[in-house]
């Protein structure tokens, strides 16, 4: 997994940073649709699937793999849509 530095604001529940999250679950996670590996946005506190435009918030620690919490990338400014696979 790798921490990147979207410049994103956190969207419900606590940052990531504020409770980290396990680095070996972040290790086995997939995305729940794709079942592609996550990337870990520290910085708001969500995993982000870019094959399926949603990013997963992680609330006290604990990432939310329901795709009902998950928020749309494709309505977020700056972020271009993944081409396709």
């Amino acid at each position: 997994m790798s921490d990147t530095d979207t410049g994103g604001t956190p969207r419900g529940g606590t940052p990531g940073g504020d409770t980290p999250v396990d680095p070996r679950l972040l290790e086995i996670l997939v995305c729940p649709i794709s079942k592609r590996q996550l990337t870990y946005d520290r910085e708001a506190g969500e995993l982000i699937s870019e094959t399926a435009r949603l990013a997963f918030p992680i609330r006290d620690g604990v990432p939310i793999m329901l795709v009902d919490e998950a928020r749309s990338l494709d309505d977020e400014p700056g972020r271009a849509p993944a081409g396709p696979r």
